[in-house]
């Protein structure tokens, strides 16, 4: 399989280490990985036989810019890709912009149009036109793999769309955010205000800089909405979530919960009640009992009920630049395997 690469920070980076650690089971799934283009903010890499990834993986620890290395130039682009012939799958890394979804959306299309397969980690393109994106899939005759977009590591929209197949799923309800729970679970255990465990969630690097799309709630709902148009088969936006997050948590309010046995929880929430379709982010106060009480640190859940399958659960896939590269390479084996992604 010949792949490339857009975008090149910390998940394009663990996703290259990935290749080369993996590449003994990926032989034995008979799938050859050959990256020939890499692709970010300063130009590209292009080499027809396949980049060297393990000396681009020592290079890039002391160098930001790849256009230095062999076969870089700054003229490569993400063009180049979808007009390759050669190239049988791309893979998306750009950050989201949840407003327009671009650049990651334009390169989507382009590349779907010209017959590759797509594997994207950026939300915005896949909440902004899921539907559209899919279509065009379908139409081209490949795979859109958006594992990424909506836990990482957790195989929350793959569990959806293959295991629940032949049913229509009736609710979805999930912690979907890794920062978050770190952070609640923090407060938990040592008894502190919310701006003290941010520090540490910071300096530990699980929080971003600017953490607002973590901690107010935006990122859960980002991911809710793709779960709940792509398996729920609705065309919703962001404008139709009712979102708040934890910055206004306290101490006290942990420790009157856990007076109560009970433990706050960050939940994206989706119900379809008499036809009637509610979507919510919000700290929800869970009992010892409820499926996502147990859902610590970095790990993150997702609970499904279905009309006929009842309910399915899938529970971890802590948060990281590696889980989230893993989430990647997950679906690229499984294009390869020919599995169907697409509900």
């Amino acid at each position: 399989m010949n792949i490339g690469i857009i975008g090149y920070g910390g998940v394009g980076k663990a996703l290259v280490r990935l290749l080369n650690m993996q590449k003994e089971m990926l032989d034995a799934e008979g799938l050859s990985v050959t990256v020939s283009y890499i692709v970010d903010y300063y130009g590209g890499i292009y080499a027809a036989k396949g980049i060297d990834l393990a000396a681009l993986e020592v290079f890039t620890e002391r160098e930001k810019d790849i256009t230095k290395f062999s076969g870089g130039s700054a003229d490569i682009t993400a063009a180049e890709i979808a007009a390759d012939p050669a190239v049988n799958l791309a893979v998306i890394m750009t950050p989201t912009n949840k407003e327009t979804g671009q650049p990651g959306l334009s390169y989507a299309e382009s590349l779907l149009k010209a017959g590759k397969h797509v594997v994207i980690s950026d939300k915005g393109p896949i909440m902004l036109a899921y539907h559209k994106l899919a279509a065009l899939a379908k139409a081209c005759g490949v795979q859109l793999g958006i594992g990424c977009t909506t836990g990482g590591a957790l195989p929350s929209v793959n569990a959806g769309v293959m295991d629940l197949a032949g049913s229509s799923i009736t609710s979805i309800e999930g912690v979907l955010n890794g920062t978050t729970n770190f952070i609640l679970k923090y407060m938990e255990d040592h008894h502190c205000e919310y701006e003290k465990a941010l520090k540490i969630a910071q300096e530990y690097g699980i929080a971003e800089t600017d953490p607002t799309l973590d901690v107010e709630g935006w990122d859960t709902a980002g991911k809710l909405l793709i779960l709940t148009n792509v398996l729920m088969g609705e065309d919703k936006t962001l404008a139709d979530i009712k979102v708040s997050g934890i910055t206004a948590l306290s101490a006290a309010d942990i420790e009157s919960a856990a007076a109560a046995g009970l433990k706050y929880k960050l939940v994206g929430k989706t119900v379809r009640t008499d036809g009637q379709l509610h979507m919510s982010v919000g700290l929800e106060r869970l009992p010892a009992e409820h499926l996502l009480y147990s859902v610590e640190g970095k790990n993150k859940a997702v609970r499904y009920v279905s009309d006929t399958l009842g309910e399915l659960a899938v529970i971890g896939g802590a948060s990281g630049v590696i889980p989230a590269a893993a989430s990647i390479l997950r679906d690229i084996v499984n294009v390869h395997r020919g599995y169907q992604f697409i509900r």
